[in-house]
């Protein structure tokens, strides 16, 4: 396998306090890898035998409940560490992880595991850390579904999404990857119907801009304000 060079690791937070030659070390269990748009990284209940950090692109990670429902659990951004079923003592991974674009990710075999966190005990806290803001981030998710409105729950999900990815140009925020309103959907408890309405609503009225997949937040203070229900 070839050896991966260090500068494939420049934007990666969690593995900046590594040194030099611990990054070395870590890169050497590693490997990059493709996934074109649309194909999965894992699958749900798949033996999770690798673990990943998201280089380039952008992922969803999607859920099937028992009864057959679809649930967008999130979105994985580039520099992200994801798949960890192995950190959480999972011998499967609970959910399926799907390119929305082409996307380039570390791969490591979950059997480095062990060896990675022993040898580098920064990794493992950045790991907690990581998997601390994903719990509070589902648990505030949790509360808006049991105690807000729609329109409430839509907005606070494209802040989310805006602050996650999003790119600026002069006052407008783009959502910088390719999402559906059946996304949004997904991810708000509601139905496609529901979203396509309240969007085309906030359209109307300047919030926000569309196209197909593409979401642009033209007045994000005002989405502010009706997330906080101040307007």
């Amino acid at each position: 396998m070839p050896k991966l060079d260090r500068s494939v690791a420049a934007n990666v937070s969690m593995l900046a306090p590594l040194t030099p030659e611990g990054l070395d070390e870590v890169l050497s269990h590693a490997r990059s890898v493709r996934y074109p748009k649309g194909t999965n990284v894992f699958e749900q209940d798949a033996d999770a035998d690798s673990f990943f950090i998201l280089l380039h692109g952008h992922l969803k990670v999607m859920k099937v409940t028992p009864d057959g429902q679809q649930v967008l659990v999130r979105f994985v951004s580039p520099g992200e560490l994801f798949g960890i079923a192995v950190a959480m003592g999972h011998p499967s991974y609970p959910a399926t992880a799907s390119a929305v674009e082409d996307s380039i990710c570390l791969v490591w075999p979950s059997s480095a595991w062990p060896r990675l966190i022993g040898r580098h005990p920064c990794l493992a806290v950045c790991t907690l850390q990581a998997v601390g803001s994903r719990l509070n981030e589902a648990q505030t998710r949790i509360v808006e579904m049991s105690t807000e409105q729609v329109e409430r729950r839509v907005a606070h999900a494209l802040l989310r999404l805006a602050r996650q990815a999003g790119r600026a140009d002069g006052t407008d925020i783009e959502i910088d990857f390719p999402i559906s309103r059946q996304d949004i959907a997904e991810m708000t408890g509601t139905t496609l119907h529901t979203v396509s309405r309240t969007l085309s609503a906030w359209e109307d009225r300047g919030l926000v801009a569309g196209g197909r997949q593409r979401i642009v937040l033209r007045d994000p203070h005002r989405l502010f304000l009706l997330a906080e229900g101040a307007a």
